[in-house]
């Protein structure tokens, strides 16, 4: 596998246009996590930034004549902006986009505050929205309550099921696995909801923090998410993909993309912060206070100024920035070394195996056994496309 030859151009602008949210998820890498800088930024971001950033976008888009680019507007809560607020972001990044560059806009939201005023404008400006849900609200009361203590589970499917009657606006559903909710359950029930993506994501922790386990010798993440694949793959009418398990699927196969949790692909995702701090992977506020800090602005830097940083060069690095006992696993091309944020330990920094590492390997060998099984040939490889 050839590495690129220079910096790979950013294609993802995530947004983060509300620092504040309306819900106090005890697992949120942004205001429950060792960083804390989320508090001290500006609770929205303001126009002027939204237009500075907008114009940084469009530049890099047109320097390296990207054909599409996404962005993301992410928060906190993302709604807390208001719909007139946003109206305002939205059309300061379509007006900045050079001609011939198409803009697809995502946003993530806890879906509590959707309502017809917010889908008529996501239809105007064509937004897909993801809504975060764990599963049933036995298992979404375990982590995502209000800030009072109470249940966010009804307001969160009133809004999923509002989204529903608008289904080309609905990107899909983002749950955070816990052990202790059954993962057949989970997954039944937010297929229910029939969207287009459930994306399961691994708990953030690091070797200094690990992740909680009931028996730490058995990989217990690995065993859920084998059991989801297997409820999956078991029900041929459902419509839907399960992101994590879809990208071994294809890496196993040989297809590279930027996929940031998994593959060795060079992640093309970039984060603008409500005060035009730009940042790299900000999932790292789990890691350590300052761990996303780059000293660069979008009114006084540019994004080729971000790709070449040096706390950004470990992206375009490959198998060289993983630990010896990744590089040599005969999976690494599949599972990269894991998601960066689950490398980390004061120690070694991010030379670590993830702290998932016997997880990724049972559920990509769970996976990979199981498409053998259905007349997979791994040396049949898939052409790549980067």
């Amino acid at each position: 596998m050839t590495e690129p030859e220079g910096p790979v151009p950013f294609r993802t602008f995530i947004l983060k246009v509300a620092n504040r949210c309306n819900i106090d998820c005890d697992y949120c890498f942004v205001f429950n996590s060792k960083d804390q800088a989320a508090r001290r930024l500006p609770a929205r971001m303001d126009l002027a930034v939204a237009q500075a950033a907008a114009r940084r976008i469009g530049e890099h888009a047109s320097a390296h004549r990207l054909r599409t680019i996404h962005v993301v507007l992410h928060g906190g809560e993302p709604l807390l902006v208001g719909v007139g607020h946003m109206t305002g972001l939205l059309e300061a990044v379509r007006d900045a986009a050079p001609a011939g560059t198409r803009v697809l806009f995502e946003l993530q939201t806890n879906g509590t505050l959707l309502s017809s005023a917010w889908l008529d404008l996501f239809e105007r400006y064509e937004v897909a929205v993801g809504v975060s849900l764990d599963g049933p609200p036995r298992a979404n009361n375990r982590h995502r309550l209000t800030h009072a203590g109470r249940s966010s589970a009804a307001s969160a499917v009133r809004g999923i099921e509002l989204l529903r009657s608008r289904p080309h606006l609905f990107a899909g559903v983002l749950a955070v696995v816990d052990l202790a909710n059954d993962p057949v359950e989970v997954h039944d029930y937010l297929a229910a909801f029939e969207p287009p993506v459930i994306d399961f994501g691994l708990p953030h922790a690091t070797h200094d923090d690990p992740p909680h386990r009931s028996d730490p010798g058995m990989p217990e993440y690995g065993l859920w998410m084998s059991r989801v694949y297997d409820a999956w793959l078991a029900r041929p009418e459902y419509g839907h993909s399960v992101r994590m398990l879809e990208d071994i699927v294809a890496l196993s196969s040989g297809v590279r993309g930027s996929v940031e949790t998994l593959g060795l692909a060079p992640p093309t995702s970039v984060v603008i912060e409500s005060d035009g701090s730009i940042e790299g992977v900000d999932t790292l506020r789990s890691v350590e206070e300052g761990a996303t800090w780059l000293g660069l602005d979008v009114l006084r830097h540019s994004f080729d100024e971000a790709l070449s940083h040096p706390k950004l060069l470990h992206r375009q690095h490959g198998k060289n920035a993983l630990a010896e006992q990744c590089r040599a696993c005969p999976l690494v091309d599949v599972c990269g070394g894991g998601y960066l944020p689950h490398r980390f330990s004061e120690a070694q920094g991010y030379r670590n195996p993830s702290v998932y590492c016997a997880d990724l390997e049972y559920l990509i060998r769970h996976v990979q056994g199981s498409l053998r099984q259905h007349g997979w040939n791994p040396y049949a490889r898939a052409v790549a496309s980067p």
